[in-house]
């Protein structure tokens, strides 16, 4: 009965030296078994390991694909153009014993900084030698693959597949931006004032064909209006003719209405004659125009 007490202890201990040397690797990480810094063991299969307790230790990665975004980057295209261009990677751990050797304990935090400067070296090499309209067309893919082509031969050496690579923004600088702005703004006024310009060019030479239209329409209205007053003219002195020598009294007549026509116009202001006047005495009228035949 007095051992009792001392198995309890033992066997605590051989559990926890037990479970301490049993590790778990689930479907969506690789593990590494090491011990003073050197791989010993490869675990990629999920499921249950072993190792020595105390004196190996696990290291697990990531197992999935993983993405990384490019923080904004300019770049001078062959025809001396400048662009703003961000990009996005998907990339993968492929040989998970090189990654360890190429990354450290840095692990996949150090393992974004290298492939990020990878990418960025390699969106350097392919759009320098592009053109602005390669870089703006609407099938981009060729340049990508281009791009995930020399990502994906730097990034071997870490261990890893760079799977994807999008170009997801291609923009002007803004000082580019502005003065590109600034020159189509520039453009667009000396447009809008050659257009002014035509416009009232033309709008001129309508003026003055309707100004030279309307004086023609003028003069010819009034030399109609002559003509037709001219006849008028003529056949009222005929008709005065005629009713003359048929009615002398009633000629007399009309000769003194056009007289008080003519003399008591709303221009004149007053008159001033005597009472016994042949303006007022229609038959010493008459007689003054008998003197006259």
């Amino acid at each position: 009965m007095a051992k009792a007490p001392i198995l309890i202890p033992v066997v605590v201990i051989a559990a926890a030296v037990g479970l301490s040397s049993l590790f778990v690797v689930d479907e969506r990480e690789k593990a590494l078994v090491l011990q003073f810094g050197q791989v010993k063991q490869v675990k990629t299969d999920p499921g249950l390991g072993f190792k020595l307790p105390f004196l190996q230790q696990v290291v697990k990665y990531d197992d999935r694909i993983l993405s990384l975004t490019t923080a904004p980057l300019e770049v001078n295209l062959e025809d001396r153009r400048r662009f703003v261009v961000d990009a996005f990677a998907r990339w993968r751990i492929k040989d998970v014993v090189q990654f360890r050797q190429a990354t450290g304990s840095g692990g996949e935090a150090l393992a974004q900084q290298r492939i990020d400067s990878i990418l960025n070296a390699a969106i350097r090499e392919v759009l320098g030698n592009v053109t602005a309209s390669d870089v703006l067309s609407d099938d981009r893919t060729p340049l990508m693959n281009q791009i995930r082509t020399v990502a994906r031969r730097e990034a071997a050496a870490l261990g890893v597949d760079v799977i994807d690579v999008r170009l997801t923004r291609t923009d002007l600088p803004r000082e580019n931006l502005n003065a590109t702005t600034d020159r189509m703004k520039a453009e667009r006024q000396r447009e809008a004032a050659d257009e002014r310009a035509r416009g009232a060019e033309a709008a001129q030479r309508v003026r003055a064909a309707a100004d030279r239209q309307a004086v023609e329409i003028t003069s010819e209205a009034k030399k109609q209006a002559e003509i037709i007053r001219g006849e008028a003219d003529a056949e009222a002195n005929n008709r005065y003719a005629a009713a003359y020598g048929r009615d002398p009294l009633f000629f007399a007549f009309t000769r003194q209405l056009q007289f008080y026509a003519q003399t008591l116009k709303p221009s004149s202001s007053s008159l001033v004659t005597k009472s016994d006047s042949i303006y007022f005495d229609y038959d010493r009228f008459v007689q003054s125009i008998e003197a006259e035949k």
